[in-house]
């Protein structure tokens, strides 16, 4: 791992929420990634039957107790929820690495495949910043999940650590130098995503954004294949989109595309 690629990583151990606080019924649940590493997640089960199950790829900060509250309202849209953290954030043991994160995406996914409560068939991925970016590269890999939305995903890790130093008066000049000393390249969204197809993917980005360039967003739109969908949010900020019925409906009517595209293939 190259210097600087350490600092897309910003874990915490801090307990910033519980299912619980927002009635919602939950089960702890550990499981194994690569290097005998113990990944922590909690299982979110759907309220009434399934229509399918939801592995969510959270972003760069913290752990799954402030992210769950981005997909809290799936239960009861009739989701099960897998939210879980990458090695070294919150109760998963580790250090978080590029090679790591997708490792743990990929256990996750395994992870979820495996239980009883879960139909095998109609696992979907959702990935959020950091969570989109590292979540293309698990859905090209693993093909248990049949389809992949990306909230906010960027498509080169050079690319984004340039854009968030841009911000910075002083770095601005030198954000490309410094950036292609420091960031490495390897496991690229841009040069993954095609693999998804024919699995159905989405991406969804705000125009405002100041943490991920939302071009970025339509460059990984450009490079998928069919079928893909995008939506575009005027004024819109970082992975924000799921805080009204109307946004959170472009991610259910994904979702059971995905799932009954897989049905309808068999």
């Amino acid at each position: 791992m190259s210097v600087g690629d350490g600092l897309f990583y910003m874990p915490t151990s801090s307990v910033y929420g519980r299912p619980e606080a927002h009635g919602l019924a939950f089960e702890n649940v550990y499981f194994k990634s690569t290097g005998g590493t113990r990944l922590h997640g909690w299982f979110l089960p759907s309220e009434g039957v399934a229509r399918g199950t939801i592995v969510h790829f959270h972003g760069n900060a913290g752990n799954i107790t402030g992210h769950f509250e981005h997909v809290k309202w799936l239960p009861s849209a009739g989701w099960n929820v897998l939210c879980f953290d990458y090695r070294g954030y919150g109760q998963s043991t580790g250090k978080p690495t590029r090679r790591g994160t997708v490792d743990d995406g990929l256990a996750a996914v395994e992870y979820a495949a495996s239980r009883d409560d879960v139909d095998a068939l109609k696992i979907v991925g959702l990935g959020q910043s950091l969570g989109g970016a590292v979540g293309i590269v698990v859905a090209a890999k693993q093909t248990i999940l049949q389809g992949f939305a990306a909230e906010g995903a960027f498509c080169h890790y050079r690319t984004e650590a340039a854009f968030v130093c841009r911000q910075n008066l002083f770095a601005k000049p030198f954000a490309g130098w410094l950036t292609r000393r420091v960031i490495s390249v390897d496991l690229e969204p841009i040069d993954w995503v095609a693999r998804i197809a024919p699995r159905p993917v989405m991406f969804v980005c705000g125009t405002s954004d100041r943490i991920v360039d939302y071009r970025q967003s339509l460059a990984l739109h450009e490079a998928a294949g069919e079928p893909k969908s995008l939506h575009v949010i005027e004024g819109g900020g970082h992975v924000d989109a799921m805080c009204t019925p109307e946004r959170r409906a472009w991610f259910t009517d994904f979702l059971d595309a995905a799932i009954c595209r897989q049905r309808d293939s068999q």
